[in-house]
């Protein structure tokens, strides 16, 4: 039997391949966002939230969710796919005319590539901005008086002061999460409206009940002009919660690889640990290849199953590797944070243990 042109077959594969991935991905990214829609209506009427509210805040997070569930919507997809494949006879004439196992996973990989590359834009564009939007509304939800914006940042009435914030970041201090809020200003006002301090300030740290100033500039302003004079620390007296604050924290894992680089810098410079972020930096940045790894190594183990299986099966083989795939991932991260493995091994580790693996599988079986 002569073996189809490589375009036949790579097309024939994309497009089994394209029609169950897009299948798969609709229904995760749909249940995740129809259950987090139900979450949002019990808290229609809080604070001025209505359900249009509601409605824009899971609209904005939807570039993430596609973001999050596309590695597992491959993996499945890919499987379903070829199971069509298998259905069909295909994938058995395919074999008989020569086809290794290899060549067949490596051109639904290649199909997978193309999409990686358009949700890998999707994850640092869309997707961030999204969450600030989001993250914005859920302050909101939460605080009368505190305001986030994605060009000033983070903005609150304290008493007779107004709050600016660039940014608020989770910071690890003595094993403990805390909330930090960078370049901040502070402006005083008397009670007739007029300025007559202003605060400008390095960042702002809790300890969990009190709040410190760092790196400061106080300026006060009177009649006879403009005073100003530095300090290193100051306590900060604020009606500020940091329990609310936390709301205005976009999770690492959600911000983009250029926010994120600035944060790990900015924690550097000040002699603190990266932590999450640099974990959340480097999972970005390997994202296409732990995608591109798991469905190459995944379809050759399945090829047994997906000859003498059903869809149900097919299906509970997929669900079974993306569950393993994530607690490995989950596993590797959290062993090099605890024994202080670079964040960038930790997040590679998953992708070599797979790549060994499926190494001694294709020298056996080819």
């Amino acid at each position: 039997m002569p073996m189809p042109r490589v375009k036949q077959v790579d097309r024939l594969i994309a497009t089994s391949v394209l029609s169950t991935l897009a299948i798969v991905w609709l229904i995760l990214v749909g249940f995740d966002t129809l259950g987090q829609f139900l979450r949002q209506l019990g808290h229609v009427g809080d604070h001025g939230y209505t359900l249009s509210k509601a409605a824009i805040y899971i609209a904005d997070t939807i570039p993430r969710r596609m973001y999050e569930h596309f590695g597992n919507a491959a993996l499945i997809g890919g499987l379903l796919g070829l199971g069509g494949l298998a259905g069909s006879g295909e994938l058995t004439a395919l074999r008989a005319a020569g086809m290794s196992k290899l060549r067949i996973a490596v051109s639904v990989t290649a199909v997978v590539a193309v999409l990686t590359v358009a949700v890998m834009l999707i994850g640092e564009t869309l997707a961030p901005a999204g969450d600030q939007r989001a993250q914005a509304i859920q302050l909101a939800l939460h605080s009368d008086n505190i305001g986030l914006t994605t060009r000033s940042g983070l903005w609150a009435r304290d008493g007779d002061d107004v709050v600016n914030a660039k940014r608020a970041q989770a910071v690890r201090v003595d094993g403990h999460q805390r909330v930090q809020l960078v370049d901040v200003r502070v402006f005083s006002f008397d009670d007739s409206g007029q300025l007559v301090k202003f605060r400008r300030a390095k960042s702002a740290e809790n300890n969990g009940r009190d709040w410190t100033l760092k790196d400061l500039r106080i300026s006060t302003l009177d009649a006879d002009g403009v005073h100003s004079h530095e300090v290193a620390s100051v306590p900060w007296k604020t009606h500020l919660d940091a329990r609310v604050l936390e709301q205005s924290i976009v999770h690492p894992q959600y911000l983009s690889m250029r926010d994120l680089y600035a944060n790990m810098q900015y924690l550097r410079a000040n002699g603190q640990n990266p932590g999450a972020y640099a974990v959340s930096f480097w999972s970005h940045a390997l994202y296409p290849l732990n995608v591109l790894v798991l469905v190459l190594c995944a379809m050759p183990f399945a090829f047994g199953a997906l000859r003498s299986g059903g869809l149900g099966k097919r299906l509970f083989i997929g669900v079974l590797l993306a569950i393993a795939w994530y607690f490995l991932q989950q596993s590797m991260t959290n062993f090099g944070t605890v024994y202080g493995l670079s964040p960038m091994l930790a997040n590679l580790l998953p992708a070599m243990v797979l790549v060994i693996v499926a190494t001694l599988y294709f020298r056996r079986h080819g």
